[in-house]
């Protein structure tokens, strides 16, 4: 096994994992909350990436990170180097194409806190952000863990928006996926078998601990 693309690998999944609680709380409560009329457009942009083709999705985030974009010539007058074919690129096209399964559970739990115990909130005194701390928060913690558990596992066995990214540059931005894909390649089929077993075990662990903290089949979101 290629403990180097594996370590890499997780390496990646937790700060993807990280950063979609920050990015995808905020936009998670807006969702759950705003009344604007045309917020299902919003909600279809966070889901997209689930039906988009891995590489459709990769293609355009290439063309994002590239020298030719603004971001891509905005980092590289800063480092010297385009954002492609790197680690930093690979931790941007992993949080697009993880961002609904974090933001989906994490908007599911917050809409499912009863407006009641906000209303109380807020008779007390309380400001929109300490009721969000001290009342949403607690009582989404089976969405939060939820999001952090699929995101983590989703990014772990990305593919084809990585090698689209990233390549495959060995200790750099060769996954464990795609050094998975490069063992069939070489027809060194044991050695893929228990890299796949690995990642297969890890995805059985993430989602046992979606399921036990939702105690509820076939279902993601908070408990009720």
């Amino acid at each position: 096994m290629n403990w180097e693309a594996f370590w890499l690998t997780v390496r990646l999944a937790a700060i993807v994992s990280v950063l979609l609680i920050a990015i995808g709380i905020p936009i998670a409560y807006w969702i759950a909350h705003s009344r604007w009329r045309w917020k299902f457009l919003v909600e279809a942009v966070v889901a997209l990436p689930i039906v988009l083709p891995p590489t459709v999705l990769g293609f355009y985030v290439l063309l994002a990170l590239g020298s030719r974009s603004p971001l891509g010539r905005w980092w590289e007058s800063l480092t010297g180097h385009t954002l492609a074919f790197t680690f930093e690129g690979l931790v941007i096209g992993s949080l697009i194409y993880s961002l609904p399964f974090a933001v989906q559970p994490f908007a599911a739990s917050f809409g499912a806190v009863d407006p009641k115990l906000l209303r109380a909130s807020a008779s007390l005194g309380q400001s929109p952000a300490r009721t969000f701390w001290r009342v949403v928060l607690p009582l989404s913690k089976a969405g939060l863990v939820t999001g952090f558990a699929l995101s983590f596992a989703h990014t772990l066995g990305e593919f084809g928006v990585v090698l689209m990214v990233g390549g495959n540059i060995p200790g750099v931005t060769r996954t464990i996926s795609i050094d998975i894909y490069d063992q069939v390649q070489a027809a060194q089929y044991a050695s893929a078998n228990w890299t796949a077993i690995v990642l297969l075990l890890i995805s059985f662990a993430a989602l046992s601990i979606v399921y036990g903290i939702n105690r509820r089949p076939w279902a993601v979101g908070p408990w009720k």
